[in-house]
């Protein structure tokens, strides 16, 4: 059966997904790049970010990052993993994400956000889709764009917050990465996954990070 997914969602000692202060110039907020530390290196990320041949690491990190990337048919991303800007699209924006020309989904992506947009298509069978009617009509239009392949929504730390508060998500991999931020986007901030019904699934060492797997019971 088809899952939603949250997968590689790197997050400090500290519960942070986001250092502080995210802008262009710091994406991912101050700080925040050292929770991902764990993932460049490996050869999944450098070869499905242009890297190609055979060079990175391979090792219990590498697999989790992999493993992120099986039998997903859609992707559900918030608009600041899509964009800096904030407020109405520019009418001559020609922002087209963070990726290049061809993002790593290579299929279908849909994008929170509270102003309509053209759907912007990119090489290699990416299409990213502007929701404004909310995230649970995101996952519907995403599901069936899946066609019976899982879900997997991307962040940043509010949209993957959102969808773990409504009870929408069936699997987390959590990357616990051996940093301490003290401030940011919290992952966990008004969540009690415990009475939602997530329980800790699996915990696995790897090279950079600690791999914490978390699943649902649907009867919850």
């Amino acid at each position: 059966m088809a899952k939603v997914r949250i997968n590689a969602f790197s997050i400090s000692l500290d519960g942070y997904g986001a250092g502080p202060r995210q802008d262009l110039e710091h994406p991912l907020g101050v700080g925040g790049e050292a929770l991902h530390a764990w993932v460049f290196p490996t050869y999944s990320f450098l070869h499905m970010h242009g890297g190609g041949g055979e060079g990175g690491e391979r090792g219990v990190d590498d697999g989790f990052a992999a493993r992120g990337f099986e039998e997903i048919g859609a992707w559900i991303l918030g608009r600041n993993m899509f964009a800096p800007s904030r407020g109405a699209w520019p009418p001559d924006d020609a922002w087209r994400g963070w990726w290049g020309e061809e993002p790593p989904y290579h299929v279908p992506v849909f994008v929170l956000s509270h102003y309509a947009r053209e759907p912007l298509v990119m090489e290699g069978g990416t299409t990213f889709t502007f929701v404004t009617d909310g995230a649970h009509a995101a996952l519907e239009r995403a599901r069936a764009a899946a066609d019976g392949r899982d879900v997997r929504i991307g962040g940043g730390v509010a949209t993957a917050r959102q969808y773990l508060r409504d009870g929408l998500v069936d699997e987390v991999h959590l990357a616990v990465s051996p940093v301490l931020l003290g401030a940011g986007e919290h992952l966990f901030a008004g969540l009690d996954l415990a009475a939602l019904g997530y329980r800790c699934a699996a915990v696995e060492a790897g090279e950079r990070a600690t791999h914490v797997t978390l699943r649902r019971d649907a009867s919850a």
